[in-house]
C-alpha cells in the first residue's frame, strides 16, 4: 500500500534535487513538479551572455525533468506564468515606480510557490507539498499554531522570503533540509549521483536576467505599449542644494551609493526617493539611521498577534542581522518597531520580519 503522495516542487537547481531524492530514498511517494514562470526569451534585448544565476529558466526545467526521470519518479510541468506575471511581475514594476522597492521573492513564494502549488498539488492528489527551502516547520500542540523556525544553517536561511505563508499553508508543507547544511546538502547530492550536483547557485531575479532593474521596467512597460517611464527630475541633497538631474525617480532605492551620476567631495547615499516630484534626495551614512519603522499587511505566523508592546528581533533584509527591538500594535492593524539600536536603510517596500529567537513571529511591508 502506497503512503500518501507527496508533491516535491523541483527548481533544476541542487536544493530541490536533493530533497526529490532524499525523500524517495526514504521510500515516501513523491512527484515532482515543475512551474513555468518566466519565458526567458521574453524581452531579449536584456539578454545577456551570462546566463547563468537564474532561477526558473528552460535549462532548469530540463535539469528537473532529467533529475526525477533518474529517481524514477512521476513528473509534471505546469505554465503558471500568466499568475506570477499577475503576481509578481505587475507588482514589481508598480512598486518601483511609486518609489517603493520591492521583495519579487516573497511574492513569489506567497502567490505562486506556495499558494498556486498547493493547488496544483491538489489536482494530483497530494496532501503534502516538500520545498529545496531552508527552513524549519512544526506544530505547536499548546499554542494550537503551526510555526516557522530559522534553518539550522543561519547562513542559508530563507525564513525571511517565508513570512506571508499561512497556517494552512504551513501545516501542508515539509522543509527537508532545514535540518541540513548547505556543505551536507551538496554532499548528498554528490553521494546520490545527481546531475545538478555540481549546478551553481542562483542568486539573480529570474526575470531580470542581468541585474538592470529600471531598464527591465522600461523594457516591459515598451513591451505592453505603455512606453518607458519618460520621468526626470533633480538630485537633492538633503540640506537643499541641486547636485544634479536624473532619468527617473524609480532608477534608484535607498541606501544606493553608486552609480549616483553626480560628483561630490564625501560619499553620499540615496536617503529617499519621490516619485511624485520625482526628487532623489542624497545624505551621509548617518542619515540613512533610522530608529523606527511601520509595517503594514502584517501576517503573524508562530504568534497569533500582539496585543501589548512585545520584545522580538527584527531583519529588513535578507542577509541583514536581525535586530532587537520593541513591536507595538497600532489601531489600523499595523505595527510600529522600535529598534534599540538605529538601522541602516529602512527601506519601504522591503519586508520587516520578526523573530524570537529562531521562531517566525511573522512579518509585514515597511511603509
Amino acid at each position: 500500500m502506497h503512503s500518501e503522495l507527496i508533491a516535491v516542487a523541483m527548481s533544476g537547481g541542487v536544493d530541490s534535487s536533493a530533497v526529490a531524492a532524499l525523500m524517495k530514498r526514504q521510500g515516501l511517494n513523491v512527484a515532482g513538479l515543475t512551474m513555468q514562470l518566466w519565458n526567458q526569451r521574453r524581452l531579449p534585448q536584456l539578454a545577456t551572455e551570462a546566463t547563468t544565476g537564474r532561477c526558473c529558466s528552460l535549462d532548469d526545467v530540463y535539469d528537473a525533468r532529467r533529475v526525477a526521470e533518474d529517481l524514477d519518479m512521476p513528473f509534471y510541468v505546469v505554465n503558471l506564468e500568466d499568475h506570477f506575471e499577475e503576481s509578481v511581475v505587475k507588482p514589481f514594476v508598480a512598486d518601483y515606480l511609486e518609489g517603493r522597492t520591492p521583495i519579487p521573492c516573497t511574492h513569489c513564494n506567497t502567490f505562486i510557490k506556495f499558494d498556486r502549488f498547493l493547488e496544483l498539488a491538489d489536482s494530483v492528489g497530494a496532501k503534502s507539498i516538500a520545498t529545496g527551502h531552508y527552513a524549519r516547520v512544526g506544530y505547536n500542540g499548546e499554542s494550537g499554531r503551526w510555526e516557522l523556525r530559522t534553518a539550522i544553517d543561519f547562513s542559508k536561511d530563507q525564513t525571511y522570503f517565508l513570512w506571508g505563508l499561512t497556517q494552512e499553508q504551513l501545516s501542508r508543507t515539509l522543509f527537508p533540509l532545514g535540518h541540513m547544511t548547505k556543505p551536507e546538502v551538496r554532499q548528498l547530492a554528490v553521494d546520490l549521483k545527481l546531475a545538478v550536483a555540481g549546478k551553481p547557485e542562483s542568486y539573480e531575479i529570474c526575470f531580470v536576467p542581468n541585474g538592470d532593474y529600471a531598464g527591465f521596467i522600461d523594457a516591459y512597460l515598451n513591451e505592453k505599449g505603455d512606453g518607458a517611464v519618460a520621468a526626470q527630475g533633480n538630485i537633492v541633497h538633503e540640506d537643499g542644494r541641486e547636485l544634479g538631474r536624473h532619468a527617473g525617480a524609480h532608477r534608484f532605492t535607498v541606501g544606493q551609493r553608486k552609480g549616483l551620476g553626480i560628483a561630490a567631495p564625501e560619499p553620499l547615499y540615496v536617503i529617499s526617493t519621490d516619485p511624485k516630484s520625482q526628487t532623489v534626495t542624497v545624505g551621509g551614512n548617518d542619515s540613512l539611521l533610522r530608529k523606527t519603522l511601520v509595517a503594514r499587511d502584517i501576517n503573524w505566523i508562530s504568534w497569533p498577534g500582539v496585543e501589548s508592546p512585545a520584545r522580538v528581533q527584527v531583519r529588513i533584509r535578507n542577509r541583514h542581522v536581525p535586530a532587537g527591538a520593541t513591536l507595538s500594535p497600532l489601531p489600523d492593524g499595523k505595527v510600529e518597531v522600535a529598534f534599540d539600536e538605529p538601522q541602516r536603510a529602512v527601506t519601504p517596500g522591503q519586508g520587516a520580519v520578526f523573530y524570537s529567537g529562531e521562531l517566525v513571529v511573522g512579518g509585514g511591508w515597511i511603509e
